[in-house]
Formats: structure tokens, sequence, C-alpha cells
């Protein structure tokens, strides 16, 4: 059967080399890691001057500081002079500048070129045009967000109007105050699966009863397969008997003082491209980060975001923290096992959608348009 000869109940997903192909993946790095806006690094992370972070972004190793006057910069991790990799540990602190191991060209925390051996003998060489290559930076909810493109995208129509789009306005998500929020708990996890895989499977719930007994608990509706991003401003509101977005259902920690009494007792989620999801309810907000490194191989960073107060106090927060570990790993495991299968023919053509995950197709749409 092919694509065309599908009844109107399902839609037809992407094929199976593009989630294997190390040319689609090639392409992906280009066209859309390089050319998007990409959450990089937990501003909160780099504290002080010459504090830095290294993250990769697409084919490139992207480096992440702090300046002298406090401002973030970020910057290609390549030396100007023979193409040495400048930085190669994944964080640390510099005390005045980088410089570079082999020949010891050196550079502020500015980018600038500002130390070379026989340098003074150089006149003629631009200290500001041989700096480091400079890459578009924007701050939001707490976070670095990074372009490669010499020209980015709109961030407000991009970045923010994913959250507009998903809640119905960017006033929605100032109600969390996630930029004044404190780290409670990151955990890494090497996905041993595409990077598409992962979105598609945050995007639906269809899924859900079968692989995720405690999410499911805590918002019951979830069971009927129906996903909250599913529907714009919607938020999946939290079982009768449950006090909180903890593993047990228990209370949680001190809520938010922002959110609306709207928003109380409610999970909402937001996909922004090409690789974050913001989870939010009532007393604490999960972000997820993702690092494509290989056509079948994603690192995702997650972080538990919890009011400063309650981070310091040193409340036990295991509990809700538990709830959404066993969910990542439920879906990681989900997302490997579908990758073994994406070169078998029988998936050459790719798989279906039913109708609780149509809007995966706008997802699918907006790949091929980036590619096209």
């Amino acid at each position: 059967m092919t694509t065309t000869d599908l009844p109107p109940s399902l839609l037809a997903t992407l094929p199976g080399r593009s989630y294997t192909d190390p040319a689609v993946f090639a392409l992906e790095q280009a066209k859309i890691f390089e050319a998007d806006w990409f959450c990089a690094v937990r501003s909160a992370d780099l504290a002080g001057p010459g504090a830095f972070e290294t993250v990769q972004i697409g084919k490139e190793s992207v480096l992440v500081s702090r300046g002298r006057s406090g401002k973030l910069n970020a910057f290609l991790n390549v030396c100007r002079h023979r193409g040495a990799r400048l930085c190669t540990s994944g964080s640390g602190t510099v005390k005045r500048a980088f410089q570079c191991p082999y020949h010891a060209w050196t550079y502020g925390l500015d980018g600038k070129l500002v130390a070379a051996p026989n340098l003074t003998g150089m006149p003629d060489v631009d200290r500001t045009e041989f700096g480091l290559t400079k890459l578009h930076l924007r701050e939001w909810l707490g976070y670095a967000w990074v372009c490669l493109a010499d020209e980015p995208p709109s961030f407000d129509e991009t970045v923010i109007g994913a959250v507009t789009e998903r809640l119905g306005g960017p006033a929605e998500i100032d109600a969390y105050g996630i930029d004044g929020l404190a780290l409670g708990k990151r955990i890494e996890y090497d996905v041993k699966a595409n990077w598409k895989q992962i979105i598609e499977n945050f995007m639906e719930c269809y899924h859900c009863a079968t692989i995720h007994p405690e999410l499911t608990e805590v918002l019951p509706e979830f069971a009927g397969g129906y996903a909250a991003q599913y529907y714009v401003g919607h938020g999946a509101e939290f079982g009768g008997d449950i006090k909180g977005f903890t593993v047990d259902g228990g209370e949680g920690v001190d809520r938010l003082p922002g959110i609306t009494e709207a928003q109380d007792r409610k999970y909402y989620a937001i996909t922004i491209k090409p690789g974050v999801f913001v989870n939010l309810v009532p007393d604490h907000v999960i972000l997820h980060r993702m690092f494509p490194l290989a056509p079948d191989r994603t690192l995702v960073r997650c972080d538990w975001l919890y009011l400063p107060e309650v981070v310091e106090s040193g409340q036990d927060l295991s509990r809700s923290v538990e709830l959404f570990h066993r969910v990542n790993l439920q879906d990681f495991e989900a997302c490997e096992r579908c990758q073994l299968s994406m070169d078998s023919r029988s998936y050459t053509g790719g798989g279906v959608l039913v109708p609780s995950e149509h809007h995966i197709g706008a997802f699918h749409d907006w790949v091929r348009a980036k590619l096209a």
C-alpha cells in the first residue's frame, strides 16, 4: 500500500531512511541545527567572568562564556590560526583569556585576539578581524540560545512563537518565572535514537496508557491517548485525589507564586523546535535540551527547576524528580525500540499516524520544508 492509498484516518510518516541516513543527518545539521535558535547553556551555570561551557550544535563545537561585563558570548570553538580546537573540556573557568594549546594564540573573553608569538612583528594583523568567530546569542527563560546563521530567524516568531502557538500567548509562560528558578536536579540521557524519534514521542500520548503507568495515574486524561499539546491552551488536569506532580501523587513543594488559579493543578507541555521541551506544573518546571550527535544517537539534558528557596532549604525533591525521570526512561526505551527498525525493508516507506497523532504530521512537514 502506498501513502496515496491510505484511508483518511491515517497519515504517512517520514520514510525510514530519514532516521538512519548519514546524508540526511548532515543536511539536518546544516539546515536545522546550524540555522535555527538552539538552546545551548543554562545561564546560571556560567556564574562569573571566564566561566565557559562547550556544546555541540550541528557539526560545530560552540564555546559559550561569560565576559568581564557579565554578558554571555558565544563563539565557534576554533582557533583562527590553524584551526585547533580551543577548549577541549566540556566546562571550566579561565582567568583572563582563552589560549590555544597549539601555538598559544590567545583570545580575550570578548573573543578579540590579544596575544600570539611574534604578533607585535605583524602590525598588519587586525586583532578583531582575527578574533574568534562570534555567534548570535539571546537569553530567555534563564538559558542562552545560540544561532550559527549569519542572519538568524526572528527569535520572537520562532522560539517565543512556539510558546504562543501552544499556550495561546507568551504571558502564559511568564507566570512561571522560569528565569528566576534554581536548578534542583539535572540528569543526562544518552539515547540511542534519532532526534526526531524523541520529538515525535513527546508530542503524542497514544502510547501513554501502554508505557506510562505513573504519569497516567497523576494525569488520568492521558490514558485516553490525547496529549496536552494536541489542544492550544489546554493543560492536562491532575486526578481528583492527586495532590502534586510526584511519583506517588503526594504533596509537592511550594507552588510558584506567579501562576494563576487556572494554571494550578495542571500540566502543560511545549515543544520548541528543533530540540527543546518545556514542561510546566504548579511547583516546578522541567526543561529538556536535545543535542543530536549522530543519526542514531541523541544526548538529552533534563533540568528540574524550583524556587530558589526550595532548593536552598534542602527539601526532598526526589519524588517530583522521580516521576519525570521514569517517564524519560520509558520514553527513551520506546524511541530506541523504534530506531532498531528504521532501516528495515518493512519501514522503507515509513509508517502511519493515527488521528490523535495527526499533529505530528505538521512537524514532519516542517522538517521536509527545512531540508527542501
